[in-house]
C-alpha cells in the first residue's frame, strides 16, 4: 500500500509539477485580486481556471503579489520592470497588443515604465 501511494505521488508530481507547500501558502496570501482590487478584476472562474483583467496606469506599480502558472494576453503596448522573488532579479519587458505569453508561477513586483498604461488578460491555471 505504501509503495502504491509513493508511486501515485511520483506520477502526480511528474504530471502536474511539484509546488512546494510554502509557495502555495505565499501565493494565497499574495493573491493579486486581494492585493490590488483597484487594478485587477475577476472576469471568470471555474474549477480549472481563473481569468483576471489588469489595468495599471503609466508610471503605476503593483506591489509584491503572486500568480500561479498562467497565459497572458497583452491588450496594449507598454513597458514594465518586473522584480521577481526571492532572487530580486529585475527584468525590463516590452509588451505589444495581441502578444500572448506563458508565465511560470511567480511572486513579483511590477512597475509600468514609459508613457503607456498596461492592460492584460491573465488566464491562471488551478491544476
Amino acid at each position: 500500500m505504501q509503495r502504491r501511494r509513493a508511486l501515485v505521488a511520483i506520477l502526480k508530481t511528474a504530471a502536474f509539477g511539484f509546488v512546494a507547500p510554502a509557495l502555495v501558502t505565499e501565493q494565497a496570501e499574495l493573491d493579486a485580486l486581494k492585493i490590488m482590487p483597484d487594478t485587477h478584476k475577476l472576469l471568470f472562474e471555474n474549477e480549472f481556471v481563473r481569468v483576471i483583467e489588469s489595468r495599471v496606469p503609466a508610471g503605476g506599480s503593483e506591489p509584491r503579489h503572486s500568480h500561479p502558472h498562467c497565459v497572458i494576453v497583452s491588450l496594449a503596448d507598454f513597458d514594465a520592470e518586473i522584480k521577481t522573488f526571492p532572487n530580486r532579479k529585475i527584468t525590463r519587458v516590452h509588451r505589444t497588443f495581441g502578444a500572448t505569453s506563458w508565465s511560470e508561477a511567480t511572486v513579483h513586483e511590477v512597475k509600468i515604465v514609459g508613457n503607456n498604461p498596461s492592460h492584460n488578460i491573465r488566464v491562471e491555471l488551478k491544476h
